[in-house]
């Protein structure tokens, strides 16, 4: 009978750095800078970011796939250099799946337990899997790489990480490679094995609504370095910097560059705005906004809607305004009736305000 065996491990990256020599750069890329992180047992973490940020990089180091230059990994109090790689109890599902193509699913699935003689473990394996997901696979197990679809590889790959004893599930763009509509129902079966199986888990992705759905925390980089941790909620409305609140959140902020004067920030079109703190005079600042903060007035910052979008799935329409060299969007209901070309007035809800410094990016209020 199949046994669910957990047993989560503590990981920390302690001060990792890793860099690459590349023929076509003059000196080494710096894929990870100088990271500390500390991941709790048994929590899910998603690793997020733009291309070239880093992710997968600090993932491979996390799987001991990769060796850092200077700093280290541990699980629990060991680092990773002392435990051997059979001991590591590590799934990991990759974006290519890498399933072998001359193995038909069962054999694929069941590789873990067949190197431990525990070979009648796996029907009952399948079956749980397919229980929790929802998802039968049994009509699978038969067949090769060459026959499966591409949501079919993956619910092999994601079964071969489960048939094991895990301390460790990593992630690295698992639904990359699959169509919006199967992406959201990969996602939910997936959501439903990390509740039933209690695993560390930590997933690279570069898409927010999925890191969201599948971590407690996430983990932002850019350029190597950590921007802001937290959950998701917690970077969407209190974001540390300029860079988070351009990259979590959808739809994104409006953004408006002015200058503070008289202890006022100033812009051409938006006029004065207090300031919540005080800032040197001659200080560029960047105002944030999201579109759902900016509401249609009688009275206000007149505008021409240049384009509505619907959004019926999350019931809303986005509104396009432009007034001169500016422009800026506004989320409305979904039953909103506005056309493009409509003049329109607006104004920009106090409360919603974020305030930045323009180059060094860091947030003032």
């Amino acid at each position: 009978m199949f046994q669910k065996v957990t047993r989560m491990t503590r990981i920390t990256v302690d001060h990792v750095s890793k860099e690459y020599k590349i023929s076509s750069l003059d000196k080494p890329l710096l894929a990870v800078d100088d990271i500390t992180l500390q991941i709790k047992s048994g929590e899910g973490v998603a690793i997020l970011g733009p291309s070239g940020s880093g992710k997968t990089t600090l993932l491979r180091l996390i799987a001991g796939l990769e060796s850092p230059d200077s700093g280290a990994v541990y699980y629990e109090d060991r680092s990773l250099r002392e435990i051997a790689e059979n001991e590591r109890n590590i799934g990991m599902v990759f974006q290519d799946y890498a399933l072998i193509p001359h193995w038909e699913a069962q054999r694929t699935i069941g590789f873990f337990l067949r190197l431990r003689r525990r070979e009648g473990e796996v029907p009952a394996h399948v079956r749980r899997v397919s229980h929790i997901t929802g998802v039968g696979l049994d009509h699978l197990l038969g067949r090769f790489p060459k026959q499966l679809s591409g949501g079919e590889k993956q619910r092999v790959a994601i079964a071969r990480a489960f048939a094991r004893d895990l301390n460790i599930l990593l992630f690295d763009e698992p639904f990359a490679n699959l169509d919006a509509k199967f992406r959201a129902t990969a996602r939910l079966e997936l959501r439903r094995l990390l509740n039933e199986f209690s695993v560390t888990s930590v997933i690279v992705t570069h898409d927010q609504h999925e890191a969201a759905s599948l971590s407690e925390r996430i983990v932002l980089l850019r350029d190597g370095h950590i921007e802001q941790i937290g959950p998701y909620e917690h970077l969407l409305q209190d974001p540390d910097n300029l860079f988070v609140a351009s990259f979590i959140g959808t739809p994104q902020f409006n953004f408006f560059q002015g200058v503070v004067r008289d202890g006022q920030w100033r812009h051409p079109l938006l006029g004065n705005v207090s300031l919540p703190v005080r800032v040197a005079e001659g200080t560029p600042v960047t105002v944030g906004i999201r579109p759902e903060h900016v509401c249609l007035v009688s009275e206000g910052i007149p505008g021409k809607v240049t384009t509505v979008t619907p959004y019926f799935t999350e019931r809303y329409i986005l509104a396009e305004v432009t007034n001169g060299a500016a422009s800026w969007q506004v989320q409305l209901s979904v039953d909103h009736h506005i056309e493009r070309g409509e003049q329109v007035h607006c104004r920009f809800l106090e409360d919603g305000i974020y305030f930045f410094h323009t180059q060094k990016e860091y947030r003032l209020a």
